[in-house]
């Protein structure tokens, strides 16, 4: 004959390790989403900051052309 207390404990068990492997599912998720909310975060400012790079390049690759123009008329 089973003693009702162990059979209590022997479902208390399951039902306690399915609470720690939801709290380790939880943390986990968690932590997931502090990453992926760092790389979201990383990829907008370093999209800005090329984009202010690329219009400082574009201002810099007409003063040289707009320098070598003048460099050609004069030299003639």
């Amino acid at each position: 004959m089973s003693h009702p207390q162990s059979g209590g404990q022997m479902h208390q068990r399951p039902i306690q390790q399915d609470w720690a492997n939801r709290e380790y599912v939880e943390v986990i998720t968690g932590s997931i989403k502090k990453i992926s909310d760092f790389l979201n975060s990383f990829d907008t400012s370093c999209r800005s900051r090329l984009a202010t790079l690329n219009e400082k390049l574009t201002q810099l690759e007409r003063r040289v052309e707009y320098i070598e123009a003048r460099v050609s008329v004069n030299s003639i």
